[in-house]
C-alpha cells in the first residue's frame, strides 16, 4: 500500500453498524512487536479508554496467522518474524457524535486518529501513511483533513502522509456530503467545511467572519506584516475548520493545522428570507447584528484558532512528547486554556465582530461564573489544572463547591495581568505573549518562562501576583483594575437560583442539580437530586400551599415572606424544609465609564 514505515488503510465496514475497518501494515516489525491504542486525546484531559471500541483484532504475515497477546487495557504484543511485513486488521465502533472520538452513519463519517490508529512501539517517529478508501454505498461523499495528500482523487479519497505518529493522530478526518468554502488570511489558505447545515445557512457570512478572526489572530502573534519574512511567518501552511451542526451541541478541539467544532444549527448565520421579513429601511448590504448564539460560535472559532499557537506549539513542557497511554499532568492549563479564553472574545472585538457593549457583556458573564463558584476559595487555578483529569472532566453535583474552572478563572488571571501591565505603562499582555513565543521558539514552556518575560518587559517581578492569583485562592483585584481602565462595576440583584445557592433543571418540574456551599438552600437542607414540589407560606393556621413548576414561581407565591416551607421529594419521601429567603446576593454588570481608556485596551493592535 505504501513505502512508509507504518501504513494504515481505513474503509467503511458497515454504515448502519457504525463500523470502520482499519488495516495496519508495519514494514519492519520487531520480533515481539507491541502496539497500543491511545487512552486519551490531547486537548481533552480525560482518560476515555478508546480501546473499548476496538474489536476483531487479528494479525498475519503473508498467509501465516500471528499470535497476539493483550498486555493491558490498550496494548497488544505480536509474536512475529522480524523485518517481514506484519499486517493487523480490526474494527472500530464509531458512534460518539462529539469532537473527541469517532462517528459513522449513513450521513457522515468522522474520526480522530487517537480513536482509530494503533501506535507502533519503537516506530513513532518514522513516516506514517494513511489510505482512505471510498465507500460504494456513499458515492457523493468527500473528504476533508489537514493531512498532506500524496495521491488523492477529486473527492479527497486516497493516500496521505504524516511525518510521524503525532502528526497522523493530530489531523482528524471528516467524510460525507458537506458544504465547503475557503478564504486566505495572512497569506495562508483556509478551508471551512460544515456538515448538517440547514437551508437557511449563510456560508458567505461565516467565511467572511472567520477570515476576520484569523487575520486578527495572525496579526496578534506576528504583527501587521505577517508572512513577509521568516521571523513573522505563521506556523501553519494551511488550515481547516470542520464544523458539525447538530440539533443540540457545542464544543471544539484544537489541532496543529485544523480544528473540529460542533454547534447548534440555530446558531449558524442565516440568510434573510424577504418573504418573512417585515418592511425595513435598513440598507440591504448591512449585515444584521450577530445573534447571541452566533456570537458564541464565533468565540469558539476564535478560541480554537488561537490554540494554533497557544497549546499546540507554545505548550507545557510536560507535553513535549505525549504519553497516550495515561494522564499527562501539568499545572499550566490556566495559562493555555485560560489565556486563550481571555483572548478569544477580546480578539472578536479587535476584529470588529462585536462592539464594546457586547464584549463587556461577555466579560461580565465570565466574571460572574467565577464569583458564583464557591470552589474558587477551595482550589487554586494551578491545582485545578493538575486535577483536570479527575475533577474538571468528571463533574458532579459538588464540582462548583470543590474546584474552579481553569478556563474562566484563568481568563480572569489574564485580565488582571493585562490591566496591571497597562496601568503601569511599561508593556501589555499582548507583548508578553509574543515575547513568550519568541523565547520558547514556539515550543515547550514552563511557568518560569512567563515569570521571566513579565519581569523583563515590565521592569519588576510578578512573583507575588502569580503566587496569590494562580497558586492561591485569594480574591482577584478585579474591581479596582476594571475601575482603573474606565469600566464601572454595577452590582445588581442576582437571579433567584443564585440568591438561594442552587443550580436546577426545570424541564419537568424543579430538580436540584447542585447546592452551592454557604447558600440559603444548603442551610435549609436541600440536596442534589431533590424534586422541589411546592411551597407553604404563612403560619400554621393561615398557611397557603402552592405547586411550583419553575423556580421563578417562588417569587410569585412567597410574596413578602422572608421564611417559607419548601415541600421536597427525596427518594420518594416527602419532606418539609425551612427556607430563609436572602436579599443581599448580587451579581456584577460591567459598563464603560471612560470610553477613551476602554478603547485603548479593546482596540489595541
Amino acid at each position: 500500500m505504501t513505502t512508509a514505515a507504518v501504513g494504515y488503510s481505513v474503509r467503511v465496514q458497515d454504515l448502519h453498524a457504525h463500523l470502520f475497518q482499519v488495516t495496519l501494515t508495519i514494514a519492519q516489525p520487531a520480533p515481539l512487536q507491541r502496539v497500543s491504542l491511545p487512552a486519551w486525546i490531547p486537548g481533552s484531559y480525560l482518560v476515555r479508554e478508546f480501546s473499548k471500541s476496538l474489536q476483531r483484532l487479528q494479525a498475519h504475515q503473508g498467509a501465516t496467522s500471528v499470535a497476539l497477546t493483550q498486555l493491558d487495557k490498550c496494548s497488544w504484543q505480536a509474536e512475529c518474524a522480524a523485518n517481514q511485513p506484519l499486517v493487523l486488521s480490526y474494527e472500530i465502533y464509531a458512534f460518539d457524535n462529539s469532537v473527541r472520538t469517532a462517528w459513522l452513519d449513513a450521513a457522515r463519517g468522522f474520526f480522530n486518529g487517537t480513536s482509530l490508529f494503533l501506535q507502533v512501539a519503537g516506530q513513532e517517529n518514522l513516516p506514517h501513511a494513511l489510505e482512505l478508501r471510498a465507500n460504494k454505498a456513499s458515492p457523493n461523499w468527500q473528504v476533508a483533513t489537514g493531512l498532506t495528500p500524496k495521491k488523492t482523487n477529486k473527492s479527497g479519497f486516497g493516500r496521505y502522509l504524516a511525518a510521524n505518529y503525532d502528526e497522523l493522530v493530530d489531523c482528524p478526518v471528516e467524510m460525507g456530503e458537506f458544504w465547503s468554502g475557503s478564504f486566505v488570511a495572512g497569506g495562508i489558505p483556509h478551508r471551512f467545511v460544515v456538515t448538517g447545515a440547514p437551508p437557511s445557512f449563510d456560508g458567505d457570512r461565516l467565511l467572511a467572519d472567520a477570515q476576520q478572526i484569523c487575520e486578527a489572530e495572525i496579526r496578534f502573534w506576528h504583527g501587521p506584516k505577517a508572512g513577509s519574512r521568516a521571523s513573522n511567518q505563521p506556523p501553519q501552511q494551511s488550515y481547516l475548520f470542520m464544523l458539525n451542526a447538530v440539533d443540540d451541541g457545542y464544543g471544539g478541539l484544537e489541532h496543529r493545522n485544523s480544528t473540529a467544532l460542533i454547534c447548534t444549527r440555530k446558531d449558524l448565520p442565516r440568510l434573510s428570507n424577504p418573504a418573512l421579513l417585515p418592511h425595513t429601511t435598513q440598507p440591504p448590504t448591512m449585515q444584521p447584528k450577530p445573534s447571541e448564539g452566533y456570537t458564541t460560535l464565533l468565540g469558539l472559532i476564535s478560541h480554537e484558532y488561537f490554540h494554533t499557537w497557544n497549546v499546540k506549539r507554545l505548550r507545557p513542557a510536560e507535553f513535549t512528547r505525549y504519553d497516550y497511554a495515561q494522564e499527562n499532568y501539568t499545572q499550566l492549563l490556566w495559562f493555555f486554556e485560560g489565556f486563550t479564553s481571555y483572548y478569544d472574545d477580546l480578539l472578536l472585538r479587535r476584529a470588529g465582530l462585536v462592539d464594546d457593549t457586547t464584549y463587556l457583556k461577555l466579560l461580565t458573564k465570565t466574571v460572574n461564573q467565577v464569583l458564583q463558584t464557591p470552589g474558587r476559595e477551595v482550589q487554586s487555578v494551578a491545582q485545578a489544572s493538575f486535577d483536570a483529569w479527575v475533577k474538571y472532566y468528571r463533574q458532579d453535583e459538588n464540582t462548583p463547591n470543590a474546584t474552579v474552572s481553569y478556563y474562566t478563572k484563568g481568563a480572569l488571571v489574564a485580565l488582571c495581568l493585562d490591566l496591571t501591565l497597562r496601568h503601569e505603562g511599561q508593556t501589555t499582555l499582548d507583548a508578553v505573549m509574543r515575547a513568550l513565543w519568541l523565547r520558547c521558539k514556539g515550543g515547550p514552556m514552563r511557568e518560569s518562562d512567563l515569570s521571566n518575560v513579565l519581569e523583563a518587559l515590565s521592569g519588576r517581578s510578578f512573583a507575588k501576583e502569580i503566587a496569590h492569583w494562580v497558586h492561591g485562592t485569594a480574591a482577584l483585584p478585579l474591581q479596582a483594575l476594571l475601575d482603573g481602565q474606565g469600566i464601572a462595576v454595577l452590582e445588581e440583584p442576582a437571579q433567584i437560583a443564585q440568591r438561594l445557592g442552587l443550580r436546577v433543571a426545570e424541564s419537568n418540574g424543579i430538580v436540584i442539580k447542585t447546592v452551592l456551599r454557604g447558600g440559603a438552600a444548603e442551610s435549609a437542607g436541600f440536596a442534589a437530586g431533590d424534586e422541589w414540589l411546592g411551597l407553604e407560606v404563612g403560619t400554621a393556621k393561615s398557611a397557603t400551599h402552592w405547586r411550583l413548576s419553575k423556580l421563578d414561581d417562588l417569587l410569585l407565591y412567597a410574596g413578602t415572606a422572608t421564611q417559607v416551607i419548601a415541600l421536597v421529594a427525596r427518594d420518594k419521601r416527602l419532606m418539609k424544609l425551612s427556607l430563609s429567603l436572602p436579599k443581599a446576593v448580587t451579581t456584577w454588570r460591567l459598563v464603560a465609564r471612560d470610553g477613551q481608556r476602554v478603547g485603548q485596551w479593546l482596540n489595541a493592535a
